[in-house]
């Protein structure tokens, strides 16, 4: 075949293109069934690739090409090609099937009850937890209070903490250490 019978060869995007252009006119069956399987399984591929179950992908590219045939009068060539035209049709029934399946807010859903405030109990304890917990920092030399501060209070991770003093990663480390150990014999907590 020569380069000029090669050329006057529609490609099966363009053919698809011509029958949905006189689809709208002619109404005839025949051409839909054309563009019925050509585009039917390539729609169901899609919507699957997309996470869409193949019985929902099924009923939406069903429910696409039923819309093509109504709306093929509106089709216009010139702005779009038939596969782009078609796909938008599916992505919007994608986007509306999306929609419509969306869980229905539930105000009593756990998630959106809040909490239920802390006991005096629960508050007297963490008071005097905080005032334990300031008491051992305040007994601790100011280089390992600093780097206790940055890592639990600012929470930097080591490698920072580093940089921002100067210190070598394992100096920080071995204050870090010191500093837990000292203040777990003041709270007397076990190690």
């Amino acid at each position: 075949m020569n380069d000029v019978a090669a050329a006057a060869v529609p490609t099966p995007a363009q053919e698809m293109t011509t029958l949905l252009s006189g689809l709208g006119a002619s109404r005839d069956r025949d051409d839909f069934g054309r563009l019925f399987a050509f585009y039917a399984p390539r729609v169901k591929a899609y919507l699957m690739r997309q996470g869409t179950e193949a019985t929902v992908a099924e009923e939406l590219a069903q429910e696409a090409m039923l819309m093509v045939w109504q709306k093929a009068a509106l089709f216009d060539a010139s702005k779009a090609s038939a596969s782009t035209w078609i796909f938008t049709i599916v992505r919007n029934l994608r986007i509306d099937a999306l929609r419509r399946h969306r869980p229905a807010f539930d105000p009593t859903d756990p998630m959106f009850i809040p909490d239920a405030p802390p006991s005096p109990d629960y508050e007297s304890e963490y008071a005097e937890m905080q005032d334990r917990i300031r008491a051992a920092m305040s007994e601790l030399p100011g280089e390992q209070a600093t780097v206790i501060r940055l890592a639990f209070f600012e929470d930097k991770p080591h490698s920072e903490i580093a940089a921002q003093l100067a210190l070598p990663l394992g100096t920080v480390k071995s204050r870090l250490r010191l500093a837990l150990r000292r203040m777990a014999s003041v709270l007397e907590i076990a190690t």
